[in-house]
């Protein structure tokens, strides 16, 4: 089936739009329906989570517990592939049985590669949550992401909030890498100084005030969760070149894109 067309965002007025964990203010976050509908939507980039199960398989989920996205008290890191498959992840608190029964799973890294290949102009941040590096290993867990990612690797940027991760994904040919930063001291920017990732990603709420200088470098910076759009245009006049909103939708719609 032929896809859409991809909408350009104007970029002149406003940072680039990431969709963080896809369209999942409409859509059960992280599966390959949010991620395809933000792509469908205009989205030029795209972020997702990654997690190991007990085979070692990669999947897109945020959390080890399956609780909050399939409505389960199942531990992700005791599942096998072939069990995940079987379990809805259609996150019941938040949308009901709206999703229910409409083949919306977990879905693994290897499907999310087949989506990307279908938009090579799209970008995604594969951030690799540091509780699979802790239980999995470090090393082991980054080659089984870059393994998988191998085919869009030039449209892949590596994320993590563990600096040694992404800098184990550089070694292996991480075509970008970016740290997802965890507190605003000057022991978090000394850290990243030798290391010089390509972006830095934020909560905006770790920023200490409207005025405070973003850390100078030869990165950008990401900030996140953004859902109005006058908070975005705050953090673009202080220095953002990347916004991620879970409501991609909304954020097009207020900031105009163009063909």
């Amino acid at each position: 089936m032929e896809k859409e067309p991809q909408k350009k965002q104007k970029k002149e007025k406003f940072p680039a739009l990431v969709a963080h964990r896809g369209y999942a203010a409409c859509f059960p976050e992280n599966t390959l329906l949010s991620l395809s509908e933000a792509l469908k939507a205009g989205a030029c980039f795209i972020e997702f989570d990654v997690q190991l199960c007990a085979d070692h398989t990669p999947f897109v989920i945020h959390d080890r517990s399956l609780d909050r996205t399939c409505g389960i008290e199942k531990d992700l890191f005791t599942l096998s592939s072939e069990a995940l498959k079987q379990i809805q992840a259609c996150e019941p608190a938040r949308f009901g049985k709206q999703f229910q029964n409409r083949g919306i799973y977990i879905p693994t890294l290897a499907e999310v590669v087949d989506l990307l290949q279908d938009w090579p102009e799209a970008t995604a941040f594969v951030e690799i949550k540091r509780e699979s590096l802790r239980y999995h290993g470090l090393e082991y867990t980054v080659e089984k992401v870059m393994t998988v990612i191998e085919v869009v690797l030039k449209q892949c940027c590596i994320i993590s909030k563990s600096t040694s991760a992404i800098g184990y994904a550089r070694s292996l040919g991480a075509s970008s890498i970016g740290w997802v930063v965890t507190e605003w001291t000057e022991n978090s920017r000394h850290q990243i100084t030798e290391l010089a990732p390509d972006v830095l990603i934020c909560n905006y709420e770790k920023i200490p005030s409207p005025t405070t200088q973003l850390w100078p470098g030869p990165w950008i910076w990401a900030f996140y969760e953004v859902i109005h759009p006058e908070l975005a245009a705050m953090l673009y006049a202080q220095g953002a070149t990347l916004i991620e909103t879970k409501d991609i939708g909304k954020m097009l719609e207020n900031f105009g894109s163009s063909d």
